[in-house]
C-alpha cells in the first residue's frame, strides 16, 4: 500500500504502521497493538544519551497520575472526593475499547467500563474495531483498578472507532467526534484525540498546517459549538500525523518523561511545534505554518502502564503523546465535577448565580483551557510561594527552562515551542479552578478566573484589590476561539458526509501587566500581544510591591464585532 493511503492509530508509540481491514477483530499480535515496533526500530539512529534514557526504570500509572505526575489522586481522597462522577468525557481513535457483554474475552468487572461506543455515527458491534491502543488510552482516564487507578475513574466515557482502509479519512473523522460531542444530551466536556492525520492524506492542492484541514476546522467548529474542549495529542516520533495538531480552539499536548522519579522533561520523542529533525521527512511539514506554535501544555507520556483489552496490565513501554492527552481530558472531568458541585451548592443557597463566582459559565471550553494552562508548572517554587506553588521545573528537549525560554523574553511568543505553558498538574488546576469566577466589575482576588466578552477597541481592566509582593511571579492566561461556521448544505445543524467549514478567522486580543493607575498601555511593565495565536500568556515576576491591574484588549476585529474570552490569573498578594 502506498505511504499516502495509510493512516495511523496514535502520535504515541508507532512512528509507521501497516494499515489494517475496515473491520477487524481484536489480535494480541495486531500490529496495532504491539508496542513500538517502529518506533523502537527508530531509536537505533538516535544518540547514546536518548538511548540511556530508554534503559530508564519504567514508571508506572500510579505516578504519571499521582505527586510525580500530576497529583490527581490527591483530589479522589476528602477532603476534595473528586473523581470525574457524572461528567462525560469523549474519546475518538482508529478503534475504541472493549466493553463487558458486547465483546468476547472481556471479564466480568473489567477495570475499564465505558457508557458506549461507536463505530463513527453507529453503536459498535460484536468484537469489532476492538483495538489495545484505545483501550489503554481509556485506562488512563477512567480505569478503576485499584493498582492502576485512572485520572477520573467514575467518568462517563463515550467511545467512538473510526476504522480503518481506504474508505475512511477527515470527513468520517469529524462525523464520530461529532458523535461523541452529541452523547449524554449533548454535555460531553472533552474529546480525547490519540491519533492523527497525515497532509500525505489531505486532499487540499499542497495542503500546509494553515488550521483549514476538514478535521482541523471539524475541531474548532465542534469546541464552539459543542462547547467541548479538544484535547489532542501532539505530533510525534517520524512525524507524519499533525492533523488537527494545528487547532486553535482545542489543546495539543507534548509528554514527557520521568526524571529521577518525576515527569519533569520534555520527551526527546515529543516533536514540539518546531522539530529540526524528522526521520525519514521534511520537518517543515511538521509545522504550524508562520509563528504560531502548536504545543499548549505538557503531561506525562512516558513508559506509563496501562491495561489492554482483555483487562490485563499492559507492561510500560516507550509511550508518547497518545498517553499524555489521557490525562489532560480526564483532569477536566475532575474539574468539571467540583464546578457542578458549586453552581448546585449556589442554588440550594439562593445565591444570585448572574453575580456569584460560580454559575453556567464554569462549563465553558474556555474557562477550562485558560485553568489547564494557567496552572501548569513551569518552575519549583523555593517554599515561600513565590512561584505560585509550583512543584517541579519543567525542562525542554534541549534542558532549558522557562527563564531561558524565547516565550519568557518575547511579548508574541505566549507559548514556548516544546513545553506550551508548562506541565499539567492536576491538583493546581483545582487550586485555580476552584477560586471561582470574578467578574472586572470590582477588584478581584489573587487567584480566580472569568468569563465575559468585549467590543472591538473596548479595554477591560482587572484590578488586584491587594497589592502584589514584590519579586513574586505572576501568571495570566487568555484563551478565546477561533470562528469556523459549517456549510451546512441541508440545514440540519449537522455535519454531514460531503460538507465543509468556513474559516471565518480569529479576532486578535492582548493582555497587559500594567500599574493600577497607569492607563497607557506603553507603560506597561509585560504584555502579551501575539497576532496569531488565540491564546495569550504572561509570566512575569512582579517588579515592587504595590497594587497592578490586568488590561484585556480587544485589538483587531476579523469576524464578529463581540468576542468572548476566558481570562484565569495567579498572583502572590503582599502580606
Amino acid at each position: 500500500m502506498r505511504p499516502q493511503r495509510q493512516r495511523f492509530s496514535s502520535r504515541s508509540r508507532h512512528s509507521s504502521l501497516p494499515s489494517f481491514p475496515l473491520r477487524f477483530r481484536w489480535n494480541q499480535r495486531s500490529p496495532l497493538h504491539d508496542p513500538c515496533q517502529d518506533g523502537l526500530a527508530a531509536l537505533g539512529i538516535l544518540s547514546g544519551t536518548v538511548l540511556a534514557l530508554m534503559s530508564a526504570p519504567a514508571s508506572a500509572l500510579v505516578n504519571s497520575v499521582g505527586a510525580t505526575g500530576i497529583d490527581a489522586y490527591r483530589l479522589h481522597q476528602p477532603p476534595y472526593n473528586l473523581t470525574g462522577r457524572k461528567i462525560a468525557i469523549g474519546q475518538v481513535e482508529i478503534g475504541r475499547p472493549s466493553q463487558f457483554r458486547l465483546d468476547k474475552a472481556v471479564p466480568v468487572n473489567p477495570p475499564v467500563q465505558p457508557r458506549r461506543l461507536f463505530v463513527r455515527d453507529d453503536p459498535a458491534k460484536s468484537n469489532d474495531y476492538v483495538d489495545g491502543h484505545a483501550a489503554r488510552v481509556a485506562s488512563i482516564m477512567i480505569s478503576q483498578d485499584k493498582l492502576q487507578q485512572g485520572v477520573a475513574p467514575d467518568a462517563v466515557l463515550y467511545s467512538s472507532a473510526i476504522g480503518s482502509g481506504s474508505s475512511g479519512g477527515q470527513p468520517e473523522e469529524c462525523l464520530a467526534a461529532q458523535t461523541v460531542a452529541m452523547q449524554n444530551g449533548g454535555d460531553v466536556r472533552a474529546m480525547n484525540f490519540s491519533f492523527g492525520e497525515s497532509l500525505q492524506r489531505d486532499p487540499r492542492i499542497k495542503p500546509v498546517l494553515d488550521g483549514n484541514a476538514l478535521l482541523t476546522q471539524c475541531v474548532d467548529w465542534s469546541s464552539r459549538v459543542h462547547n467541548t474542549l479538544y484535547v489532542i495529542s501532539g505530533n510525534q516520533g517520524r512525524g507524519g500525523f499533525p492533523i488537527p495538531t494545528d487547532t486553535f480552539n482545542g489543546m495539543t499536548i507534548a509528554n514527557s518523561m520521568s526524571m529521577d522519579g518525576l515527569f519533569s522533561r520534555v520527551d526527546f520523542f515529543s516533536l514540539g511545534s518546531e522539530p529540526v529533525f524528522v526521520i525519514g521527512r521534511d520537518p517543515a511539514t511538521e509545522r504550524n505554518v508562520g509563528p504560531r506554535r502548536s504545543v499548549t501544555l505538557v503531561a506525562p507520556g512516558r513508559a506509563i502502564a496501562t491495561i489492554g483489552p482483555d483487562g490485563k496490565s499492559v507492561p510500560p513501554d516507550i509511550g508518547g503523546t497518545s498517553f499524555a492527552s489521557p490525562h489532560v481530558t480526564a483532569t477536566v472531568a475532575l474539574l468539571q465535577q467540583y464546578g457542578d458541585q458549586a453552581i448546585r451548592q449556589a442554588l440550594q443557597t439562593g445565591s444570585d448565580l448572574a453575580a456569584g463566582p460560580w454559575n453556567l459559565n464554569a462549563r465553558q471550553q474556555e474557562v477550562m483551557k485558560a485553568v489547564l494552562m494557567n496552572s501548569a508548572d513551569k518552575l519549583q517554587d523555593p517554599g515561600n510561594g513565590s512561584l505560585l506553588g509550583m512543584t517541579r521545573t519543567l525542562l525542554t528537549v534541549r534542558g532549558k527552562n522557562w527563564l531561558e525560554s524565547d516565550a519568557y523574553q518575547n511579548r508574541t511568543l505566549p507559548l514556548d515551542a516544546d513545553m506550551g505553558t508548562g506541565h499539567l498538574n492536576a491538583y493546581r488546576a483545582y487550586q485555580q479552578f476552584s477560586a471561582g469566577q470574578w467578574s472586572a466589575a470590582a477588584p478581584v482576588p489573587p487567584i480566580g478566573w472569568d468569563y465575559s466578552t468585549l467590543e472591538l477597541s473596548q479595554a477591560q481592566d482587572y484590578v488586584f484589590e491587594q497589592p502584589l509582593q514584590g519579586g513574586s511571579y505572576l501568571a495570566v492566561t487568555l484563551a478565546w476561539n477561533r470562528l469556523v461556521e459549517l456549510q451546512d448544505a441541508n440545514r440540519n445543524d449537522l455535519f454531514d458526509i460531503g460538507e465543509s467549514f468556513q474559516d471565518e478567522g480569529l479576532n486578535n486580543l492582548d493582555i497587559y501587566l500594567m500599574r493600577a493607575e497607569e492607563n497607557d498601555v506603553r507603560n506597561s511593565i509585560w504584555s502579551s500581544i501575539s497576532r496569531v495565536d488565540s491564546v495569550e500568556h504572561i509570566f512575569q515576576q512582579i517588579p515592587t510591591t504595590r497594587r497592578y491591574k490586568i488590561r484585556v484588549v480587544f485589538r483587531d476585529q476579523v469576524n464578529e464585532a463581540i468576542q468572548p474570552y476566558a481570562l484565569a490569573w495567579w498572583t502572590v498578594p503582599a502580606p
